[in-house]
């Protein structure tokens, strides 16, 4: 009798335990609010993307619940030459002592979802930030190397470095990435796109001009006191820092670095061609 006792706790608590199990599956996979543990005191490190494949093209990362791989592609000649044209009009505008235009290839909206803020009921969010390009790999240190060395010049003179960034933007910028900075997140106070990020790191990004583009990316967030950042993450943080600080000024702290690795590219302009038909790939 002791022994078909036994039996049947033992069989009791196996059930109770898988339908724990299962339960907590089943909650955790179904929902986009999953808890990840963020802030290491003050400094941080993204779990929701594994760079390990890099080198192949492609990208890890935990988009919509599961863990899925994201081939990078290139962002095409109709969006590079938009892109390069309306930055080389702004610096125009700028000698002139105009005020730039708001629209256009600097001022992205990017729209993201994954993780509520306790201020709200929504993870989606949409926020326009400042964004720009990467240097490629190979050119990444000496282009640091070019701002350092120039951060004093007059302002005229880093207004003509800066064109001619843009006027041989195909030798010296990574067309699989763009660039921005989270100016405001900290341990104390998060913005929903840096919690949304660093939970579903599945962006879209839309600009507001005529031809316009929606690029569809993997974000990376790079914070500058990570201890695991490689050599080349390091040089990243470093640049997207020093662009920033070259027009507009000494910042007394280092911000986090975004990469956004593009993934899918579409025409969203009006008119043949346009209306959102993917362009890339």
């Amino acid at each position: 009798m002791f022994e078909k006792f036994a039996e049947s706790r033992i069989a009791l608590f196996a059930g109770v335990l898988t339908f724990i199990l299962i339960t907590g599956f089943l909650v955790n996979c179904g929902s986009d609010q999953a808890e990840v543990r963020i802030w290491d005191g003050n400094t941080f490190h993204q779990t929701t993307i594994n760079m390990s494949k890099y080198g192949e093209g492609i990208v890890k990362a935990k988009v919509e619940n599961r863990w899925q791989e994201f081939r990078v592609t290139e962002l095409p000649d109709k969006f590079m030459e938009w892109n390069t044209k309306g930055r080389l009009e702004t610096v125009e505008r700028i000698k002139k002592m105009q005020r730039p235009s708001l629209n256009g290839p600097h001022n992205a909206m990017i729209a993201s979802h994954g993780r509520k803020r306790s201020d709200s009921q929504f993870s989606i969010n949409n926020a326009v930030k400042g964004t720009g390009f990467i240097p490629k790999k190979e050119n990444l240190n000496a282009m640091i190397e070019k701002l350092h060395s120039t951060i004093d010049s007059p302002f005229e003179e880093k207004l003509a470095i800066l064109e001619g960034f843009y006027v041989k933007c195909d030798s010296i910028f990574d067309r699989t990435k763009l660039v921005s900075l989270e100016l405001y997140s900290t341990p104390e106070f998060e913005t929903q796109s840096f919690l949304n990020q660093m939970t579903d790191p599945g962006v879209a990004i839309v600009y507001l001009d005529i031809p316009t583009f929606k690029i569809k990316a993997i974000t990376q967030l790079l914070h500058p006191d990570d201890p695991e950042l490689t050599d080349y993450e390091k040089g990243v943080v470093e640049y997207i820092n020093l662009i920033h600080s070259y027009f507009h000024g000494d910042f007394p702290k280092m911000f986090i670095s975004v990469l956004y690795h593009v993934v899918e590219v579409y025409d969203s302009s009006p008119g043949k061609g346009g209306k959102g038909i993917k362009i890339v790939p």
